[in-house]
């Protein structure tokens, strides 16, 4: 049994942490300043992470081996699963020539990027992820807006940026679940302390996102759009975390949300149209179709809630998971032994790969694909190509998911994580500011608020404890300041650029972009964590 060290150089947790932000340093040189691919930046990082595991955390290396392929095989399965099926989904409605009727559909609702952005990136994006999570609405909501007429970096970066407020609450509630589990803390205050600091952010982040395409006259000219998309969306996400739960959270918000855009754009019309560079002038409207036309084209996405809804009932989930087999992680499956103040006493890390291949969201996406193809009329053939056509276009993508999964559960069975974690505890009275930072640094590292808030979730508690202050704050400050970190991580950017067609050269570019939106976003969910704390600590629910 192997104990893990967080203060490994000179028994000091100020030097110790520089050495484990190192793979950190390397990613984002590679990526912000070299300029480098993202899957050849994961890897370098990953290399650093195993010479800091090695030399200074003095890892064994069969351990090192199996965290870094546990990790490896994560990214692919469920994350990489999810990732491949959105986008064959979206691959069978071009290849059909639906996706034409549904630019037409959207277009004959409003032309206006700017509305354009707000209803389908932030409003049915949301919806994709309280529905499936993961890679999914960036994936789903990018490749639409490309479509649209978007470049592929501007519709990448928006969906990033998009990508925020409902993610605490993503995949039927599941980070929160995560959470409650790891911590020990009931859902229902988890929940509506995530809901009382993210419907705050949920306001902002529509204006946000128009005031980065448009500017804040742009924003003006399109108030009652941005009103009625956030403040709606905000409401209600606020009202079912708190007085019924989190698993219906994003799927009630952004339905009310997009209800709300479709009744604003039909009745109201900005006096301007705004355009994005290089658009290509609008020679003509965009072509009505019949009812039966627009059924049909809207049909993929249709039988995507439908499965994803019926793969998250808990009667068909429960029936599906007798089919999911857990996997201890040779060589890794507790043979490492976690120390206070990370867990509450020692105790071996447990390492189960959960492979439930059936009731994966990716499962439920995959067969809404097939099934999509069957009743649209496309060929057993022609579904194969464009099986094998999405194999090959997310190549990459993938070898950077894998690559930043692996780096990613290294540094965490290592205890680099922990290391870095314990760095920002040490802010006293401040850590509700860096509890955010915490859990914005793990989505960073992870690509997902769920593994973030398994990463953090415990730590949270236990410096809140030491600190005397909530922890049920704390913990859910961890998931919503993560929210913010999803933005950059290297999952997120591969997804985006995948579904896009975006040039591999400009994932730096697209990272250095979303880098200041995060970092500032980030900060401010860690005032408003401050405010709660010493403002109005009346308001955190109690346990």
């Amino acid at each position: 049994m192997w104990e893990q060290n967080y203060r490994p150089i000179a028994g000091n947790l100020g030097y110790s942490a520089l050495v484990a932000a190192v793979p950190l340093f390397v990613l984002f040189y590679m990526l912000g300043v070299k300029r480098k691919p993202s899957w050849l930046a994961a890897l370098s990082a990953l290399g650093a992470a195993w010479v800091v595991a090695l030399a200074a955390y003095h890892m064994p290396l069969d351990r090192a081996l199996a965290a870094t392929l546990y990790g490896a095989a994560f990214g692919l399965f469920p994350i990489g699963w999810i990732v491949f099926a959105s986008i064959l989904l979206y691959r069978i409605t071009v290849d059909t020539g639906k996706f034409e009727i549904i630019k037409d559909s959207v277009g004959t609702l409003s032309d206006d990027r700017r509305l354009q952005a707000l209803f389908i990136a932030f409003s049915f994006g949301a919806f994709v992820e309280g529905a499936a999570g993961f890679g999914a609405p960036v994936a789903v909501a990018a490749a639409m807006l490309a479509g649209l007429g978007f470049s592929p970096f501007y519709a990448a970066g928006i969906c990033l940026l998009a990508n925020t407020a409902p993610v605490a609450f993503g995949s039927i509630g599941i980070p929160i679940v995560t959470l409650s589990g790891i911590t020990g803390i009931g859902m229902r205050p988890l929940s509506a302390m995530v809901g009382r600091i993210c419907a705050l952010v949920s306001v902002i982040i529509p204006t946000y996102l128009v005031v980065v395409m448009a500017g804040a006259k742009g924003a003006l000219e399109v108030l009652p759009a941005i009103v009625a998309c956030g403040v709606t969306f905000a409401g209600v996400q606020f009202f079912v975390s708190n007085f019924i739960g989190p698993e219906l959270t994003d799927i009630l918000a952004s339905l009310t949300s997009i209800g709300s855009m479709v009744v604003v754009m039909k009745l109201w019309h900005p006096t301007t149209i705004f355009r994005l560079e290089g658009d290509a002038p609008v020679s003509k409207a965009p072509r009505k179709h019949t009812g039966g036309e627009m059924l049909l084209a809207w049909l993929p996405y249709i039988l995507l809630v439908i499965f994803v809804l019926l793969w998250g009932y808990k009667p068909v989930k429960a029936t599906l998971d007798q089919f999911t087999r857990p996997i201890a992680v040779p060589a890794l499956h507790q043979t490492i032994t976690r120390i206070p103040p990370v867990t509450k006493a020692p105790g071996p890390y447990a390492a189960v790969f959960t492979f439930n291949w059936l009731s994966a969201s990716g499962t439920s996406c995959f067969f809404a694909a097939a099934l999509a193809s069957l009743l649209l009329g496309v060929r057993p053939k022609k579904f194969a190509q464009a099986y094998m056509a999405t194999h090959k276009q997310l190549a990459y993508p993938m070898l950077t998911i894998a690559s930043m999964l692996g780096l990613a559960f290294l540094m965490n069975y290592a205890g680099m994580t922990s290391t870095l974690g314990l760095a920002f505890a040490a802010t006293g009275s401040a850590f509700p500011f860096f509890s955010a930072m915490l859990g914005w640094l793990g989505v960073f590292l992870t690509g997902s608020d769920t593994s973030a808030n398994a990463l953090f979730g415990n730590l949270q508690v236990v410096t809140a404890n030491a600190l005397s202050m909530s922890p049920v704050l704390t913990a859910a400050t961890n998931s919503s300041g993560g929210v913010m970190g999803k933005m950059i991580s290297l999952q997120s950017i591969a997804v985006a650029v995948a579904a896009t067609g975006m040039a591999a050269s400009d994932e730096g570019k697209l990272f250095r972009f979303t880098l200041r939106h995060s970092v500032i976003l980030a900060s401010v969910i860690g005032l408003i964590a401050l405010g709660y704390a010493y403002v109005a600590p009346q308001l955190v629910p109690r346990l």
